[in-house]
């Protein structure tokens, strides 16, 4: 089957399930739809067996040595896939991450100014970036950006974790800093 018939039929590439009249393998060991083994069985046979109850016969494992299929009703299995990624979705955290940007030439009041938001940053919960931007002569003396980031982080002690400490990548130096645990 080529790639135009696929989209032509509205397949995605993950969807491709080979099921029914599309197994052309003879001999398969086959999964009853209660779970139950029927042994090695011929295509045609479980396609039977499959009709008669209504079902579909779906190759699983076509590498399997023999290949295994299984009688089943594929649109609800298919539906309680969906309903599990869903599910899965909904419990998924989404983590956000706040970046605090301060200089190598920055003043202390500044720093106290940009300190205070990511204190509330951490407070709402959110993962903070702290990130110093090196400019033409500072890229010799990274250093200086590492200094600041280390008189910025025992601001922060008693609110975040030290993620990681102050690296150097590229012209940035960054530190990570996530929020207290309750």
């Amino acid at each position: 089957m080529s790639k135009q018939n696929d989209r032509s039929r509205g397949r995605k590439k993950a969807d491709d399930v080979i099921m029914n009249e599309d197994i052309r393998i003879r001999e398969l060991r086959v999964l009853g739809d209660d779970g139950e083994q029927l042994g090695i069985i011929s295509r045609d046979e479980a396609m039977q067996i499959a009709e008669e109850k209504g079902l579909d016969l779906v190759l699983m494992s076509p590498d399997a040595q023999p290949p295994v299929a299984k009688i089943m009703d594929y649109s609800k299995y298919k539906y309680e896939l969906e309903k599990k990624k869903k599910e899965a979705k909904k419990n998924q955290k989404i983590i956000e991450v706040k970046e605090v940007k301060f200089s190598c030439k920055i003043a202390e009041n500044d720093i106290s100014y940009k300190v205070k938001h990511a204190r509330e940053f951490l407070a709402q919960g959110k993962h903070v970036k702290l990130r110093v931007f090196l400019r033409g002569r500072e890229m010799a003396n990274p250093e200086w950006g590492i200094d600041v980031l280390n008189r910025v982080w025992p601001m922060l002690e008693d609110v975040g974790n030290l993620e990681s400490k102050a690296q150097q990548e590229g012209r940035y130096i960054n530190m990570y800093v996530t929020p207290l645990k309750k």
